[in-house]
């Protein structure tokens, strides 16, 4: 509540806990334990939704932490939502998300915040210290082989879930919710326009800028300017968080190829419909007013 984050805790042996306030994907996590249960679905599925609201009843510990949810408490389309975060802890989560200096890298969300480039956390136990510093690229560390760093890079799968949680977020909210994006800039976004941006930046890690040239490769001459190879996208594991260059394995397309899906669904997708249309507008092909892709 106090730093309006989420952290890690770490028990000791002896029982006790310590809060680490590390600022990384920990804390943003839990805005994409987040969907929307439409009006439809609960027609379909009474006793499934009956079964729910009894749940809740006999979790309250953890219901008076969650987003109100039930009757009462309906939103757009009278749509109802199962979300781990209140609508104010939403919004202090998204003002440290949406901060450049902080989690917005130019090419998608970074992993670890870039406060933690001049603001090192440094924990003593037992005579030794330990350190969490921003690495937007390489891991320092020889852990998972060395070549596996949630310190800052940019990292596909869990941008994927950030557009899905804040997708869901604005299905029951609509326009109504709005947050200044990127944070400090003045200009306020429904957080279907976040979702878009934030898709916006990841395929900004292989499209062409300015001067020709793909984020994905970074100095990568070959890569950058051989005309056999140029054109041929390598699908890389993690990308720096300062400038989108692929870092990790060069194939990963399992995870890093879902980019595809995001340029595919903001293509055919605008706000007006996805609203109107809720979870089924993904699913259906074509759309009047739609963005070209």
């Amino acid at each position: 509540e106090e730093d309006g984050f989420y952290y890690d805790i770490l028990r000791l042996p002896d029982g006790s806990a310590t809060r680490l306030k590390v600022r990384s994907m920990v804390g943003l996590l839990p805005l994409c334990a987040t969907t929307v249960i439409e009006a439809w679905q609960r027609e379909r599925i009474p006793r499934a939704f009956a079964l729910l609201q009894q749940r809740l009843k006999r979790i309250p510990e953890l219901v008076s932490t969650m987003h109100p949810t039930g009757p009462g408490h309906f939103g757009v389309a009278e749509r109802g939502i199962l979300a781990m975060v209140t609508p104010e802890r939403l919004r202090r989560i998204l003002t440290k998300m949406l901060d450049e200096n902080e989690f917005l890298g130019p090419c998608g969300i970074r992993s670890l915040s870039k406060f933690h480039e001049q603001n090192p956390f440094i924990f003593h136990v037992q005579g030794q210290e330990y350190r969490v510093d921003y690495l937007p690229a390489e891991s320092n560390t020889g852990m998972f082989g060395g070549n596996s760093n949630w310190r800052g890079p940019v990292w596909m799968p869990v941008n994927i879930l950030i557009i899905r949680g804040l997708l869901n977020f604005y299905l029951y909210y609509g326009d109504d919710f709005k947050i200044e994006c990127p944070t400090g800039s003045g200009n306020m976004m429904n957080l279907f326009e976040v979702s878009r941006e934030i898709s916006d930046r990841l395929s900004r890690i292989f499209l062409r800028d300015e001067q020709g040239r793909r984020p994905v490769y970074g100095g990568t001459e070959k890569f950058q300017s051989d005309p056999y190879f140029r054109d041929y996208i390598l699908f890389y594991e993690y990308f720096h968080g300062d400038n989108g260059a692929g870092l990790g394995a060069s194939h990963q397309t399992g995870w890093t190829g879902l980019v595809a899906k995001t340029i595919q669904l903001f293509g055919l997708l605008d706000s007006k419909r996805a609203l109107e249309g809720g979870k089924k507008a993904a699913f259906e092909k074509g759309a009047s007013g739609a963005r070209g892709v």
